[in-house]
């Protein structure tokens, strides 16, 4: 019996394996012949020289697709090997969208970034649907996190040329003005968050020549005037800190190769106190109008620790 050693350390093999190995299970059952084993980065074909021939020709092309687009699904297996597969039987807990739910994107180090709850399904759903949506949440319910999941999905998908991503700049009991450095170094500290989510979703090197090269965006709304955003994935988070005048220039400037993103909670406005928030206005006006999704998040949705729920349930006592 013949023996064949793949390497995968050049691609994520959570990417090629597929959500619960789904993948691995797949590319078995086109080579039943084959005594196949996968370890970490190693895997281990075993057989005769034909057949190990066959696989070795097929594997390397899925090996080179992933490695270029970092995704892989079951319709790429089958244009990849040239016939039709048959996706595993689903497992007896599969309506624990927590757990089985489709992984939006695949991030480094074996991160399956997923919708979780309900309404981050909803949003998942939404986009494929709709242009703009708007994400209505109170902390901790994903809504930014999925945000930058569909974005890094479609830039993934060449669905968009860029992602951008911006926030108002608006101060949250700080002072923006005594914060060290220049412009940017006191801007960051608001746009953190964002990194953060990207940091899950883009391998390290990868994400630098991104922002390097303006492939990803990261900005304060104000910078958004005068422009016309086309052919990317924009996401406006934090929208509740956005007046009415701000939301009404962010929303307009969508090119007609554009899908936009907009979350908020209506729960924390850092905007001085006579002083609207757009977003309260874009709620009332805006449902009405086709191709645009208004999706509300609850204490339901809630992802963080346990103990986050409660303390919502407990400030909106005393709101």
């Amino acid at each position: 019996m013949n023996e064949l050693k793949i390497s995968l350390e050049n691609v994520n093999p959570a990417v090629v394996w597929g959500p619960n190995n789904d993948h691995f299970e797949i590319i078995k059952k086109q080579f039943p012949k084959l005594k196949i084993v996968a370890r970490g980065t190693e895997l281990k074909v075993l057989g005769d020289e034909a057949e190990l021939k066959s696989f070795d020709d097929k594997f390397a092309k899925l090996l080179n697709h992933v490695e270029k687009y970092e995704s892989l699904n079951i319709q790429d297996i089958e244009r990849l090997f040239g016939s039709k597969v048959q996706a595993p039987e689903p497992a007896e807990n599969a309506n624990d969208k927590s757990t089985t739910g489709e992984v939006i994107v695949f991030g480094p180090n074996g991160i399956l970034v997923k919708a979780r709850t309900a309404n981050q399904r909803r949003m998942v759903d939404s986009i494929a649907k709709n242009d703009i949506i708007f994400a209505i949440g109170p902390a901790g319910t994903g809504k930014t996190y999925t945000a930058v999941a569909l974005a890094c999905r479609a830039l993934k998908n060449k669905e968009v040329k860029r992602i951008i991503l911006t926030r108002p700049a608006v101060e949250a009991g700080e002072n923006l003005g005594f914060l060290p450095g220049d412009l940017k170094e006191k801007i960051d500290p608001y746009l953190r968050p964002l990194y953060d989510a990207l940091d899950d979703m883009i391998p390290a090197e990868k994400l630098k020549l991104y922002l390097e090269n303006r492939t990803i965006e990261i900005a304060p709304l104000a910078f958004m005037r005068g422009r016309t955003l086309d052919n990317c994935f924009v996401i406006l988070d934090e929208a509740q800190n956005a007046t009415d005048m701000q939301l009404k220039m962010f929303l307009t400037r969508m090119g007609p190769s554009a899908k936009f993103i907009v979350t908020g909670d209506v729960t924390q406005i850092d905007l001085p106190k006579k002083q609207q928030s757009g977003l309260h206005t874009a709620l009332k006006i805006l449902p009405d109008i086709k191709g645009i999704d208004i999706i509300y998040l609850t204490g339901e949705d809630v992802v963080r620790h346990k103990l986050v729920k409660r303390i919502l349930e407990a400030y909106g006592d005393i709101q």
